[in-house]
């Protein structure tokens, strides 16, 4: 039985709790389900890393089937639940359009041995127009791409 371990966006805004902001950053599913999870081993980090940068927070719509099943699976519907109202009250920001889809196919190629795959590289697209900031635990993927410079990983 999971327990509920989220924590609302939308919550800390109403009470005044939300970064002052050094840069936007593109969230990760990694970095979304720690936030939501308060006994993973990175959850301050993560919550410490978005204290740190300015709204809105980016959340790629590429990426919401990916942490949509891993929370529901994992935490429970509950915390799918403040998930899915933090994103209707918009404390996340939904990013990526058409105008994506070239680079996001560009990447999936350039990157096919790694696999980067489709949700990763919709994060990255979504990074690379807006500040370069990527908030994630997955070094795997994502520290290949920041090695060559491309974007910036948080938390350092």
């Amino acid at each position: 039985m999971p327990v509920q371990t989220a924590v609302s966006l939308a919550e800390r805004a109403r009470t005044g709790s939300r970064g002052n902001g050094i840069a936007l950053i593109t969230l990760d599913t990694s970095a979304i389900f720690a936030l939501l999870n308060r006994t993973d081993p990175d959850h301050e980090a993560i919550r410490d890393a978005l204290a740190s940068a300015r709204p809105p927070y980016l959340v790629p719509s590429g990426i919401l089937a990916e942490i949509g099943y891993l929370v529901e699976r994992r935490l429970g519907v509950p915390v799918l639940e403040t998930f899915l109202v933090d994103l209707e009250q918009r404390a996340f920001a939904l990013v990526n359009s058409e105008d994506d889809l070239g680079r996001v196919r560009e990447l999936v190629g350039r990157y096919a041995d790694l696999p980067l795959g489709l949700a990763d590289a919709t994060v990255i697209a979504c990074a690379e127009r807006h500040e370069r900031k990527v908030l994630t635990l997955d070094l795997r993927h994502f520290g290949v791409v920041a090695r060559e410079g491309k974007i910036d990983i948080l938390p350092a």
